[in-house]
């Protein structure tokens, strides 16, 4: 299997073995698989080699190293953007992984454009919350917890020497959401088993593995071990996530031409506004939601004055902090 460069983004599209790496290099110049003139469904998985192709864990500074998984590049941001932020303000180091490459994620387009439109958006919004971002280019709609999989993902936290594992719960509507869960799941012990992905060192400590809200009620609900304020990031965060247009502005796999018109002004900055109203309310809906953990967490009157939140459940697997030790991690 081929890899190419994407010159735009930095994003490696695989072909299939009929491509030499010589069309492809010039199929790029040209524009050709940016724009489209390539069958989008020759896009195929990255081999496992490829993969492994992540960025070095950061330097051993004594900062916390994080890393968000989910399913989709908007996933991982929607889960942590305010944390994140928070994080990366006070110097440690978070890294966000989309499990797939986001390519059936669209209304109105797909393929290798969608792909590469929906990692330079996530891109854009790693920049200004000050992370890094990586995007597997395993087709959305298609991640299973296979073999090569655990590995790739055990080898993505290795590489980042992960003090914090963050992922959605495996209850959960998407396919795609399911097995991302799952297989963040299946690492919390073998990152640590030195004869699984040899490739790798594995880690000295188990991270701590979370998860992020979701409104599921079966087998159980979401349960907040911690709940943090974001009120301070607020705005900022918002600016960074509102970039993500082909997911909230058009709607996504679910949206439509009428949400963003090409060619209305007055309704895309009304879309704009009504996009950032809903997403603000996401997390002071959080807020109400979690109240308890909130007061819990700062103290009644703190507590009980944040507009805006991100809460967190311990997985049952990896290490397992004391509350104080789990509060420390997010004291920014």
């Amino acid at each position: 299997m081929f890899a190419l460069t994407g010159v735009a983004s930095g994003k490696l599209y695989p072909m299939q073995r009929k491509y030499s790496s010589r069309m492809l290099i010039l199929a790029a110049v040209a524009g050709v698989v940016a724009g489209g003139a390539l069958p989008w469904r020759q896009l195929g998985e990255l081999s496992l080699t490829a993969a492994a192709q992540a960025q070095p864990a950061p330097a051993n500074d004594g900062k916390l190293r994080v890393i968000v998984f989910g399913a989709h590049p908007d996933d991982p941001e929607y889960q942590s953007a305010g944390v994140a932020m928070k994080w990366a303000r006070a110097g440690h180091h978070v890294k966000l992984v989309a499990a797939t490459n986001g390519d059936i994620g669209h209304w109105g387009m797909a393929g290798g454009p969608l792909a590469k439109r929906r990692h330079e958006e996530v891109l854009e919004v790693a920049r200004r919350l000050g992370v890094t971002n990586e995007v597997l280019d395993i087709h959305d709609g298609e991640i299973m917890p296979t073999l090569e999989n655990r590995r790739i993902f055990n080898r993505l936290i290795r590489q980042w020497n992960a003090d914090i594992v963050i992922t959605n719960r495996p209850n959960d509507y998407h396919p795609d959401h399911r097995y991302t869960s799952i297989l963040v799941q299946d690492s919390a012990y073998m990152v640590g088993v030195p004869f699984f992905g040899t490739d790798t060192p594995p880690l000295k400590r188990n991270p701590v593995f979370l998860y992020a809200p979701d409104r599921f009620q079966r087998p159980n609900p979401f349960r907040p071990d911690i709940a943090v304020s974001i009120d301070d990031v607020l705005d900022p965060m918002l600016d960074a996530l509102l970039v993500m247009e082909s997911q909230i502005h058009e709607g996504g796999a679910d949206g439509n031409a009428s949400l963003y018109p090409a060619n209305d002004p007055a309704a895309r900055e009304k879309r704009r506004a009504q996009v950032r109203q809903q997403l603000a309310g996401r997390y002071a809906s959080y807020a109400e939601r979690f109240r308890e953990a909130l007061v819990k967490n700062y103290g009644e009157a703190q507590g009980r004055a944040v507009r805006h939140a991100q809460a967190f459940e311990l997985c049952e697997y990896g290490r397992q902090p004391s509350y104080d030790e789990l509060k420390k991690m997010f004291t920014f």
